[in-house]
């Protein structure tokens, strides 16, 4: 069998990080369901199916320097980028020590400073001209650095993914638009949403380089990326991509999905889930073996077990704290 990542500079030790990423955030996915149902969180924005291109793509970038702008299903992203499996789960339970909002904001919604990660807001797609004001600004002091954002292809009928698109194409700057084109925004096809064969059609409309790839393939997704951000860094401009995936699940947990799709059209994608897919080629390279899989599986398990104790008995924010960060504080 080829051994395609090599080609892209990983080793056998890499490709297995990138898997076992990619699986902590299906396994964190799937107990956060069962958390819901037993009514211990309020709500689950799932990211299965999504994994592969949302690992691929933070590992193409650089984590000591880079901005990014995760949105909501971005389980798999911001665990590559640094985010520990602790921290995803006092963010769901919403307690104190959740370094996103201190539990203030809804389950997915990303923000720590540490990562130089954009907090994220419940409209969707206003996160992307927060990413392009981040790469203006770069781009006005001459620092050397990319801004990252992420979306659905729902977000990209929105104003602000036009005008966010139209201002970095005009001003060519150093951002990178991935759109996770997943088929649904919400309950409408995406038939009933384009009139265009791809999201990433619309790029030369603003000027700027336009790709789509497997978002079922976490390397095609590194290379998409790493190419995008190599252009940035080179000066040329502002990127389009898009990952072509499919939502494995319901919107989020309120959401039932056999309102407007059907239980085969599922079954049919499920063959082509990265976290499957990509646990094959390793296989065949031997790369994944059986203990080692089992090792691996074991371990994210307990991580998540620690991880689901420790949120669910950790305090909530304290009511006198209710106004903090909202207000100027005055000594």
């Amino acid at each position: 069998m080829e051994n395609r990542h090599h080609k892209l500079g990983f080793s056998d030790q890499d490709v297995l990080k990138m898997y076992e990423i990619m699986l902590t955030a299906r396994r964190i996915d799937e107990r956060l369901w069962l958390l819901n149902r037993a009514g211990k969180i309020p709500f689950v924005v799932s990211c299965q199916g999504q994994e592969a291109a949302q690992v691929g793509a933070a590992l193409a970038l650089n984590r000591e320097k880079d901005y990014v702008a995760p949105y909501y299903r971005d389980y798999g992203f911001v665990l590559a980028w640094g985010m520990t499996v602790k921290e995803m789960m006092l963010n769901n339970f919403a307690k104190a020590e959740d370094p996103n909002s201190a539990g203030r904001q809804m389950p997915g919604h990303f923000s720590y400073r540490k990562l130089r990660m954009l907090s994220h807001s419940s409209p969707v797609t206003t996160q992307n001209p927060h990413a392009v004001g981040i790469a203006l600004a770069a781009k006005i002091k001459g620092d050397d650095v990319v801004s990252f954002v992420t979306f659905g292809e729902g977000s990209s009928n929105q104003g602000d993914f036009h005008e966010a698109c139209n201002f970095a194409g005009v001003h060519k700057l150093p951002v990178i638009f991935m759109c996770e084109n997943n088929h649904y925004a919400i309950s409408v096809g995406l038939k009933h949403q384009l009139a265009c064969e791809h999201v990433s059609d619309r790029a030369a409309g603003y000027g700027m380089f336009g790709k789509t790839f497997d978002g079922n393939d976490p390397l095609a997704a590194y290379a998409a990326v790493k190419e995008a951000a190599d252009r940035a860094h080179r000066g040329e401009g502002p990127s389009l991509l898009e990952a072509d995936c499919y939502r494995l699940t319901p919107h989020t947990s309120d959401d039932n999905d056999m309102t407007y799709r059907t239980k085969d059209e599922v079954e049919k994608h499920k063959k082509y889930d990265g976290v499957l897919t990509f646990a094959s080629y390793l296989r065949k390279l031997n790369i994944l073996t059986e203990d080692v899989e089992k090792e691996m599986e074991e371990r994210i398990h307990k991580e998540i077990d620690d991880a689901t104790d420790y949120a669910e008995r950790a305090p909530f924010a304290a009511p006198d704290t209710l106004m903090h960060d909202v207000y100027e504080e005055k000594d």
